[in-house]
Order: C-alpha cells, then structure tokens, then sequence
C-alpha cells in the first residue's frame, strides 16, 4: 500500500487552511496531519508530528512564518512550501534563504490553481532537506570579484559580445541568490533568465535577486534592447525570447503551455541568434524544459554549463540536458561563476576544445 505524503498546513486565517485541508483531502495519496494557527504551533507540531512538507504562511500572530522556517530548518528540518499573497512576494523570496524550497500563491477554487498547489506539495515533499539546507544556512559573504581582464576579439557595436541565458525551477531561486551575486560589477554580458515561477510573484523575485547583486536586476519588458552587466528575469505569464536584433520580446502563455515560463523557447531563440556567442547554464529543477534549448546553444557552437547532482534540490531538468547531449560541461553551483568569467576571456571554440582534451 502506498504511503500517503503527510502534510502540516500552516496559517492564521481558518478560513485558508480550510481551503488548502480541502485541496488536499481531495487526493487519496495526501493526508493532512495538523493545522497550525502560528509560527510558534508550526515549529511545536513540525516536531510532534514529523510531517512530510509544511505549507507556511508568512503573516502570523505570536511567531511569523519566517521566525518558524527559521527554527523549523535549526531544529527538527522538513520540507517547507511557502503559499503566500502576491503582495509578499519579495518577502517569500527571502524565505527561501532561510531553508523553504518554493514559493507559491494561495490558490483560490479554480482546478489550476488547485492542482498547481497540489503538484508543489506532491514534489517537494520527497525532497531530502536536512543536511542540504543546514549547508546552506551558513552565513558567508558572498565573494567579492575583481572584474576580470577579459580580451574581446574584436571591437562590439552593442558593448557586448557574448550573451547568457539562464533555466531553472524548483530550488532555482536559492541557487541564483548564490550565483548571481558573486558576479562583478564590471560583468561584460547580458544575463536573461527563465524561472519556473507562480504568476504575480517575478517582480518580487527581480527585486529580492537585486537587493543581493552587484549588477541590476529587473522584469524583462517587451522591445528591451540588452545592455551588459544587466539582470533580465521572465515573467510568468510571457515566454522570453531574443530577437534578431537583441532585443527582448515576450511570447504571450498558451493554456496548454506546462511550464511558466518555458526555458527551451528562450535558450533556443539565444542560439538562433547568438550562436557561438550563446553561454546557456541549466540549474536545479523538475521535468524536461531547457533539454531542447542547451541542446541548441552546443550544437550553434555556444557553450553550455548545468549545475551537478549535489549541489541541486532537483536534479532533474539539468539530468535531462546533460542525457540529451547539450551540456558541455557539469559543475557545482559554488563554481559556475568563476568558470563564466574563464569562458568570456577566450573564444567558445578554443573553450570547447580544451574542455574536450581534458584541459579544464
């Protein structure tokens, strides 16, 4: 008989974890535990009753949701999905520095909504998170870079030659707030990324990722002309793609689209018109996006870097491209940045043949 996924709802409102309990009890593999109507109570029943995942709310009387993902990963860790109102998106975000694995908006009645949640609390709760995320809380200054010595090949119109592009989803933000922020001031390349992300919660991302970097972050916007050492995040509800002329342009989402928004339709438009130029770096995440894309930016000549098994909350989306052929080279997450910096002082092909001697 299969074990059923044992789930703790956390928040204040009765009201809300009546919805959530009835999501929930609608699925024959799910069971709700407990009901915690504060921090204080989550982190006492986390410990009582060993739950499987804990959804947390943020705004709560006696101990906030903070406060208790905090002492929840400290004392007794359990996988953590924070459902929360778009107006906290920012403050979600930062959560997940304190150890919870995703965030997501509080569903309403619609079944996509509902099966969205469901999806999140089937996934994560089979995430091993006590050692990882005791790693993980460690407070370390981010590394500060000096801004490499980087030789172009020749002289660039648009101040930039090389162009990354970045896919990840679940455990993604917590690896970009690692990544990103090491990168320097002076970083000669555009950065546009696809986050698999719950509508309404991009801006509040852009803005928790740029209060962490040295670079600015922003949403991207239609008809954006790429500028270096700048940040651009998808929204959810658009597709990102490049054009022929580097500008930006959203594809607006299609109902039977899976995934919000889609890695392969930005890491394949960055091939088409990038080519050698095209860095693609897959991190952490569950399915399949991004495969098809890494796959285009090797076989245009570009080069392409996926975070390792290890160092991932999922190593599933990376898995996939590095099983299709379109990753050039696995890394852990702490090296990425600096292999990116190597990558921009030579040109793709010279990368690519050391990389295939064995002499990097």
């Amino acid at each position: 008989m299969q074990k059923s996924i044992r789930v703790l709802i956390a928040d204040d409102s009765s009201l809300a974890r009546g919805l959530l309990r009835a999501i929930l009890e609608e699925e024959s593999d799910i069971e709700v535990v407990g009901e915690a109507r504060h921090g204080r109570e989550a982190v006492e029943m986390t410990q009582l009753l060993r739950p499987d995942i804990v959804t947390m709310d943020l705004n709560m009387p006696v101990m906030d949701g903070m406060q208790a993902i905090s002492e929840i990963m400290h004392q007794k860790a359990a996988p953590i999905l924070v459902v929360s109102n778009e107006s906290d998106a920012e403050k979600a975000y930062e959560a997940l520095r304190l150890g919870a694995l995703e965030v997501i908006s509080k569903p309403d009645y619609t079944p996509e909504q509902a099966a969205d949640f469901v999806e999140k609390v089937r996934l994560l709760a089979g995430v091993p998170v006590i050692t990882y995320i005791r790693r993980r809380m460690v407070a370390e200054p981010a590394p500060v870079f000096a801004t490499p010595a980087i030789t172009l090949p020749t002289p660039l119109l648009r101040g930039y030659r090389r162009v990354v592009a970045i896919a990840s989803s679940t455990g993604g933000p917590q690896a970009l707030a690692s990544l990103l922020p090491k990168l320097p001031s002076g970083f000669p390349a555009p950065i546009l990324i696809a986050q698999h992300i719950s509508d309404g919660f991009a801006e509040g991302m852009a803005q928790w990722l740029n209060s962490l970097c040295q670079l600015p972050v922003k949403v991207a916007e239609e008809g954006d002309m790429l500028q270096p050492g700048h940040i651009y995040v998808s929204p959810s509800e658009s597709h990102l793609t490049l054009t022929a002329a580097h500008r930006l342009a959203l594809i607006p989402r299609k109902a039977a689209d899976i995934y919000r928004p889609s890695c392969d339709q930005l890491l394949s438009s960055v091939a088409r018109h990038c080519g050698a130029d095209a860095i693609g770096m897959i991190l952490t995440g569950m399915g399949r996006d991004g495969a098809a894309g890494m796959l285009a930016i090797r076989k245009a000549g570009g080069v392409t870097l996926a975070q390792d098994e290890a160092s991932s909350v999922i190593y599933g989306m990376n898995q996939e491209a590095v099983h299709t052929g379109g990753v050039l080279k696995l890394l852990p997450l702490d090296q990425i940045v600096t292999e990116v910096l190597d990558i921009l002082s030579l040109n793709a092909a010279d990368y690519c043949d050391a990389v295939s001697r064995g002499e990097r």
